[in-house]
């Protein structure tokens, strides 16, 4: 284990001296093909490039293992995303058109002409007053960087407001909105599960109804005074006497 197997190298040189001592009387069908374009020699791999030095050394399971690239603004984009998850669940186009969309770019500004209000738009205007405002703390980046977006998307909220009102004054129709079908789509399943828990509630009270008895066992109870017990007993002890000579079969003789 961990050593170097030099074996299949050899194979040439090997086959060579089977064929000059006469143990193999004709070459493989590879054996000019490999003779003319030997396999490398290199076994060792070379070291990926270092992004960053390390004061500690590497462990050798983890020589060859790529180095994590990070950049300053992803610790921006977690904090921004974490902030406002739904803004992930927004159209985005990630196709760039030449690759120097960030020499074109001016974020001095937050609205850029062409590029659609996103998150990296945050992201970038925060970088930009990072590096460019004297004394300005990723704090106070990020809050006004974050003030600028929410004012662009109330803009263009308002501005989709007043088209829609328009082209309805003009005699357009529109569908229901997100919202409103997310609703009706809740209520249908909220109603299906009312049926379902009435159904489950009813079979309870079923299977308990079936388990227990509704007969109270103290109206059960036999009282001495009562008519219909004194009649019972007298009828018992008539029947239960036999005649004098005769043998008893069964029974229980009551005294009086």
């Amino acid at each position: 284990m961990g050593r170097y197997n030099f074996r299949p190298q050899r194979v040439y040189q090997a086959t060579t001296q089977l064929l000059s001592t006469g143990r193999l009387t004709a070459p493989p069908s590879w054996y000019d093909v490999v003779g003319n374009v030997p396999p490398p020699q290199i076994l060792v791999r070379t070291q990926p490039i270092e992004h960053h030095r390390r004061s500690r050394t590497k462990k050798p399971s983890k020589l060859f293992q790529p180095q994590n690239i990070t950049y300053p603004e992803d610790k921006l984009r977690q904090e921004f995303f974490s902030d406002h998850p739904w803004e992930l669940a927004r159209p985005r186009v990630v196709l760039e058109n030449d690759g120097k969309d960030a020499q074109t770019e001016d974020w001095s500004q937050i609205r850029q002409p062409g590029r659609p209000l996103d998150g990296e738009s945050v992201i970038r205007r925060q970088t930009w007053l990072m590096e460019n405002i004297p004394n300005m703390s990723k704090a106070g980046a990020y809050d006004q960087a974050r003030k600028e977006f929410y004012e662009e998307r109330l803009q263009e909220d308002i501005e989709r407001r007043i088209a829609k009102e328009e082209a309805q004054a003009t005699g357009a129709y529109f569908g229901k909105s997100m919202l409103e079908v997310g609703m009706e789509l809740e209520d249908r399943q909220y109603e299906k599960w009312r049926e379902w828990a009435g159904r489950e509630v009813i079979e309870a009270k079923q299977r308990q109804a079936s388990m227990y008895t509704s007969v109270d066992n103290s109206s059960m109870a036999i009282s001495a005074n009562d008519p219909e017990t004194i009649a019972g007993l007298e009828e018992l002890e008539e029947d239960s006497i036999p005649a004098q000579g005769q043998e008893s079969f069964g029974g229980m003789p009551v005294r009086p």
